[in-house]
């Protein structure tokens, strides 16, 4: 799901050269937080980080452009760790330790200088479904510890938790998932 808004926010931008180049994501410094109703009363939060993806941005046609991220269903993070085996357990995700979310994009289209609809198919729970990202560039530019070409952006999106064969207690608990995704990557070399 996340790395595909790189792609997109950088063409929109001059400030990097060539025509294909590839960036790898920053592990330690790339989440997705998401967030769901719970019951009328809170708003619940998880997080997944720790995530792989790679980038290959086409800067002169950025419809050639791509994204696949993946990311250890069990990389999960709520805060609870009794909800956590619970989102795993067979009500909801049936996780094993191979079990993998993964987001592929299938095309781009740049809205404005530092904004595009990154639209890509998102498997989770063993059901792939299309989905779009609003994504923003944050900043694209030399690390400043490193020097290192580097790039970021946050993205947003909203999700049914249905859609995905994770509905349970719906529609008490609310089926729609509001999704933010915040990514670092580095440049290749």
């Amino acid at each position: 799901m996340k790395s595909l808004f790189l792609a997109a926010a950088l063409t929109a931008t001059a400030s990097i050269a060539a025509a294909a180049e590839s960036y790898t994501l920053d592990a330690s410094h790339s989440q997705v937080l998401f967030s769901y109703d719970h019951l009328g009363f809170s708003t619940t939060f998880g997080m997944f980080s720790g995530f792989e993806g790679d980038i290959i941005w086409d800067k002169d046609s950025p419809a050639n452009s791509s994204v696949t991220v993946s990311m250890a269903t069990k990389s999960l993070f709520t805060g609870w760790e009794a909800r956590k085996g619970y989102f795993m357990s067979e009500e909801f995700f049936r996780a094993t330790d191979e079990d993998l979310i993964t987001f592929t994009s299938t095309s781009i289209e740049v809205t404005g200088d530092d904004t595009a609809l990154i639209t890509g198919d998102l498997t989770m729970n063993d059901v792939t479904k299309s989905v779009v990202l609003d994504a923003v560039l944050n900043q694209v530019g030399p690390h400043p510890f490193s020097g290192d070409e580097w790039a970021g952006f946050d993205a947003t999106t909203t999700l049914l938790r249905s859609d995905f064969g994770l509905g349970a207690f719906g529609p008490a608990v609310g089926d729609e998932v509001q999704v933010q995704i915040s990514i670092e990557a580095a440049k290749a070399k």
